[in-house]
């Protein structure tokens, strides 16, 4: 069952990714990858959440599986940040290759604190 649900949530957030990093990327005229930000900043907040939640006992394991493994798994994507970060820098946009791999780290630690935080002043 385990391996169903990561499938599942899997499923909804590899589009949802796409999707989202496409409309966000599409409202900039930049060469920062803000759909890819956009997109590990949403997923560690949600994550974050999932896990405060469960660690409270309010988020059911199976809930977390879906959402937490499957949808934030294929929603955010270290590999692309990996690759746009250093196709940055090889395309001579050091400052932004830079910017993007401190701001990445640093936006998405802290929306997983936000996150986890949330969940704190939920269930606790």
């Amino acid at each position: 069952m385990t391996v169903i649900l990561l499938a599942l949530g899997a499923a909804f957030g590899a589009p949802l990714r796409y999707m989202v990093d496409r409309a966000v990327q599409a409202r900039h005229d930049s060469v920062f990858p803000w759909g890819t930000f956009a997109v590990n900043v949403i997923g560690s907040l949600i994550l974050g959440v999932l896990i405060g939640g469960a660690a409270h006992n309010a988020v059911p394991s199976p809930l977390v599986t879906l959402l937490g493994i499957g949808l934030c798994g294929a929603l955010s994507t270290y590999s692309t940040f990996g690759y746009e970060t250093i196709r940055l820098f090889e395309d001579g946009a050091r400052f932004y290759s830079l910017f993007n791999a401190a701001v990445s780290v640093v936006a998405g630690l802290g929306a997983a604190f936000v996150g986890v935080s949330l969940a704190e002043a939920i269930w606790a």
